[in-house]
């Protein structure tokens, strides 16, 4: 029998801006991520877990996440949580030259559980990272989120962008999760089981050719 997980919870982000500023999470809304969060937070504190939460910091010049701005603040549900450990960040990466590694073998993690924003780039940054480290990672699909974009390479909705992610994600890099499911295996001391690139595309192909 596998030893149980010795997760961490990581909270990423969860800032003003994605609230009331410039940059507004739209799918899943935030009403339910934000919610989740807050969930998976006090459930992590009430099974002992350790919670790390993440700022980002940007220029105060910037128009987005600027250091000691209203925006930057995290948001209240979070920043009135108690947290085992708390980082700042300049880039999207939450190991990105913070100490995150370091702080994670001290305490002997090897599982990371991932909440927060954006799905598609500090949250993917961050899995991404963890995971060529030989982490375990788990991603709370119900508490993180997208918003959409359009540039010279295409359009994509927050809808689109956060399943496709959350859909790489389970592929190979982490197991994809709701918040309820994340909860239940961590008072089962489970870990919870993500799939493969090859069995991922068969399914897809497989469909494809019934069709």
């Amino acid at each position: 029998m596998s030893p149980s997980p010795r997760r961490a919870l990581l909270v990423i982000d969860v800032q003003n801006e994605y609230f009331t500023g410039n940059l507004r999470i739209a799918y899943p809304p935030t009403t339910i991520s934000l919610k989740n969060i807050e969930i998976a937070m006090d459930a992590a504190r009430a099974a002992g877990l350790p919670v790390i939460v993440v700022q980002h910091d940007m220029p105060d010049s910037a128009p987005v996440f600027a250091k000691g701005s209203p925006a930057w603040q995290l948001h209240p549900a979070v920043g009135n949580r108690p947290a085992d450990h708390r980082i700042n960040k300049t880039m999207a990466s939450a190991f990105a030259g913070t100490g995150l590694a370091e702080w994670l073998s001290a305490n002997a993690i090897d599982t990371l559980t991932v909440v927060g924003y954006m799905t598609h780039n500090c949250d993917a940054a961050t899995i991404f990272h963890a995971s060529h480290a030989g982490l375990q990672v788990e991603v709370l699909s119900d508490a993180t989120g997208s918003l959409p974009y359009e540039n010279a390479a295409g359009k994509a909705s927050a809808e689109e962008i956060h399943r496709v992610f959350c859909t790489v994600f389970h592929s190979n890099f982490a197991a994809v999760a709701t918040t309820q499911d994340w909860i239940a295996a961590v008072h089962a001391g489970q870990a919870l089981e993500q799939d493969n690139v090859y069995l991922s595309n068969q399914r897809a192909t497989a469909t494809k050719a019934a069709a």
